[in-house]
């Protein structure tokens, strides 16, 4: 019986009796189940893994979000006046965060791809929620130094191994909205984290803590909690998802297998970590040239959310109000992410989104630097909407366009950590940029983050154009020498290993 399932976009292709990949890196035959699934069941599969792994990934990623940046909250709540803490401390605490947080991310996705994922980012879990638990226990400046270091340990790999995990159930243009959801947590953190500080903070007094030990305490204990639900819960891969049915396995395997984006050829996610790949992940320069972009957005978003509070609260408004004032802005954030990467996807494209998010973000900085603070306090706190807006929103779209051009697997793991690893020192630059003494104009920090943002407009564009150019290479290789006479070239082994430098491989502008 001939099959017809599902590639890019709505082009489908007869893949009867075909072989794919199997974990021990042999060919085995389709079966019967699996050539009998057609677009609709391809549909209600994927729609019982986006139950079963999206919400949960992003229920993970907001916690960690929020413990990551309370601190701006517990600022708000009284932690730097009973720290005594002077001028450029409380940047430094914010600051020493990325240090070890930006080291380790990628050793964190070598072991993931060696580990089950569940098990890691369950243990990952657990410790940054013992660190958070116990920053209520610090009395002095050291104190917070030492438990923002560790968490910056614990926390490292979270976020490269959640990204990652997705690109090992979804194809390339399926991949984006997942991962959008799962980053609309980020935005929502902010919101939350408000929201909770705001009530957390109420518990003032209580047992003789005060409200920003409430709020390390309290968002603590969630993380620790949720670590042995993670372990238990989250699947690890199509191949031993135990919520599905051995031809739905097999269907999930084989389509990944054939997501090339040219339709001819085959990459897996089956192989295993070995030096050649680390060595690849780590020395291709578009990987460092999109670093540039994430530092667009990370320069921005750190900065911002460890400060918006304080800038709102500058504007004439209370403590309390100013943490609820910054709930709309990061639900425009979140709305925005999810609409551009819907859109992206069903676009097949990425780059004129990432362009579209960081001038919108632009707007927004250049209007920060020209309104008179605090003169126009509605119309200074109107303009932080797409500040945030813009700032998030290419941020999943730059994450997603370089996993989609990574294979095989391991090297992807090693590509995508390095991203994130290198991308986020842009945090060190962001939780700097935002001084005290300039407050409420924050010129630096608002003229930075506009320079950073140009920058990434930029570089999205040379990247766009090295793409555009390998693919119309390995195009015009393939019509002058035509399938078969490459295929003769190479094992098939061999053509598996060489992942996006297969001639086979198209890349994703």
């Amino acid at each position: 019986m001939k099959a017809e399932v599902p590639k890019d976009g709505n082009r489908i292709e007869d893949v009867s009796g075909e072989k794919i990949v199997s974990s021990d890196n042999e060919r085995i035959e389709g079966t019967a189940g699996v050539d009998e699934l057609d677009e609709t069941e391809a549909r209600r599969i994927l729609s019982k893994v986006d139950y079963r792994l999206v919400p949960f990934l992003a229920l993970l990623y907001l916690v960690a979000f929020i413990d990551r940046s309370n601190i701006g909250n517990a600022r708000v709540a009284g932690l730097t006046d009973d720290l005594k803490m002077k001028g450029l401390q409380y940047n430094t605490a914010v600051t020493l965060f990325f240090v070890p947080y930006t080291i380790l991310e990628v050793p964190s996705n070598i072991i993931l791809k060696m580990m089950r994922p569940s098990h890691w980012i369950a243990i990952l879990m657990f410790l940054w929620g013992v660190v958070m638990t116990l920053m209520c226990l610090i009395h002095n400046y050291s104190g917070l130094l030492a438990a923002r270091w560790f968490l910056g340990v614990a926390e490292s790999g979270f976020f490269p191994a959640a990204t990652f995990l997705l690109t090992l159930w979804y194809r390339r243009y399926e991949v984006q909205r997942r991962m959008a959801v799962m980053y609309v947590a980020a935005s929502l953190a902010g919101a939350f984290s408000g929201l909770l500080a705001f009530g957390i903070q109420e518990l003032e007094g209580v047992s003789g803590l005060t409200g920003w030990q409430w709020i390390f305490l309290i968002e603590g204990l969630v993380p620790v909690a949720l670590a042995f639900a993670v372990w238990f819960y989250l699947p690890d891969s199509p191949e031993t998802a135990r919520f599905l049915t051995q031809p739905e396995r097999d269907f999930l395997v084989r389509r990944l297998a054939e997501d090339t984006g040219s339709g001819q050829g085959q990459v897996t996610n089956q192989d295993k970590m070995g030096r050649k790949f680390i060595i690849a992940g780590l020395s291709d320069w578009k990987i460092w040239a999109a670093v540039i972009i994430f530092w667009g957005n990370t320069v921005g978003v750190y900065g911002f959310t460890a400060t918006v509070p304080t800038v709102i609260s500058g504007l004439g408004y209370s403590r309390a109000n100013a943490q609820l004032l910054t709930i709309p802005i990061y639900v425009f954030a979140s709305i925005l992410t999810i609409i551009f990467a819907w859109w992206s996807d069903k676009a097949q494209t990425r780059s004129p989104f990432i362009v579209a998010g960081f001038s919108i973000a632009a707007c927004g900085f250049i209007a920060q630097l020209a309104i008179p603070h605090p003169k126009y306090p509605g119309l200074t706190y109107g303009f932080l909407f797409p500040v945030a807006g813009g700032l998030y929103c290419p941020f999943i779209i730059l994450v997603t366009w370089i996993a989609n051009s990574l294979a095989p697997s391991s090297k992807r793991a090693v590509g995508m950590a390095l991203l994130i690893s290198v991308g986020n020192m842009g945090g060190i630059m962001g939780s700097n940029i935002y001084l005290d003494r300039e407050k409420p104009k924050y010129r630096t920090g608002f003229g930075v983050s506009l320079a950073m943002c140009l920058a990434a407009i930029i570089m999205t564009i040379v990247i766009r154009f090295a793409y555009q150019r390998e693919n119309a290479k390995r195009m015009k290789l393939l019509e002058e020498h035509g399938e078969d006479a490459i295929r003769a070239r190479y094992s098939d082994q061999e053509m598996l290993e060489l992942g996006d430098k297969s001639p086979f491989f198209k890349y994703t502008l």
